[in-house]
């Protein structure tokens, strides 16, 4: 028998070596695959099970939202007025604004990271306003003025101004309304911030109030805003 492989072995076991490794690569080809694959599914099922528990957790919030609202909204009875069957209703403000706020305090808690939940921070924020406790509602709307929301965070930065000139700190009220004047805000509109801001600068700077509210009048003639911006005007004429 010859110690030398003849040409046809040495053939054969390259052609086996190859398969082998064809079948080496296609395995571990095989492989990657099914680990991306899985890898993938994990993250869809994970995605899809986030967004049904997001949409389930919006779902429950607004239906809170609503329920909360109910107060929030009931109307202030006058002396001797019935309520109607069934209908929410109050005698005292106060008390309606305690109640409102108990209640979006709670959606606000419970569902922080929802649109619904967000709002009802900003109505707790009002009601809060409603009955004076000024650095709770600033504290609240703090929370919404890094949001994902820029309307709702300039809702929120319009009541932090409101805040400001209601306990004479015109200084900080001043620099957030005019930021807010070129905010381009839907909800809030730039003449009522511009007349917002004039109302300020008519105490601290009414040569200025006197050129913004000229400027208001041109900006939006024949509207109610150029109607409030010469009442604005008018009690500035005995000081000019």
């Amino acid at each position: 028998m010859s110690d030398h492989i003849s040409r046809k072995e040495l053939k054969h076991d390259r052609v086996r070596e190859s398969i082998e490794h064809g079948a080496e690569a296609v395995l571990s080809h095989t492989r990657i695959a099914s680990i991306v694959l899985l890898v993938a599914i994990v993250f869809l099922a994970g995605y899809y099970g986030w967004k049904i528990y997001n949409d389930r957790q919006t779902t429950q919030a607004q239906a809170a939202l609503d329920d909360a609202m109910k107060i929030f909204n009931a109307p202030i009875l006058l002396p001797g007025q019935p309520s109607l069957p069934g209908e929410i209703s109050y005698v005292d403000p106060a008390q309606r604004s305690q109640d409102a706020e108990v209640r979006l305090a709670a959606v606000a808690a419970k569902y922080p990271h929802t649109p619904p939940g967000r709002l009802a921070r900003y109505y707790s924020a009002l009601c809060l306003m409603d009955l004076d406790k000024l650095n709770q509602a600033s504290e609240e709307l703090k929370n919404l003025e890094t949001g994902s929301d820029k309307e709702l965070a300039s809702l929120a930065n319009f009541q932090k101004a409101l805040i400001a000139e209601r306990t004479g700190k015109n200084d900080e009220a001043i620099p957030i309304l005019r930021a807010l004047s070129d905010s381009g805000s839907i909800l809030v509109p730039k003449p009522l911030v511009l007349l917002e801001l004039a109302g300020i600068l008519r105490q601290t700077n009414p040569k200025e109030a006197i050129t913004l509210y000229g400027q208001i009048k041109k900006d939006y003639p024949n509207t109610s805003v150029a109607d409030e911006a010469d009442r604005g005007l008018g009690a500035l004429a005995p000081q000019s």
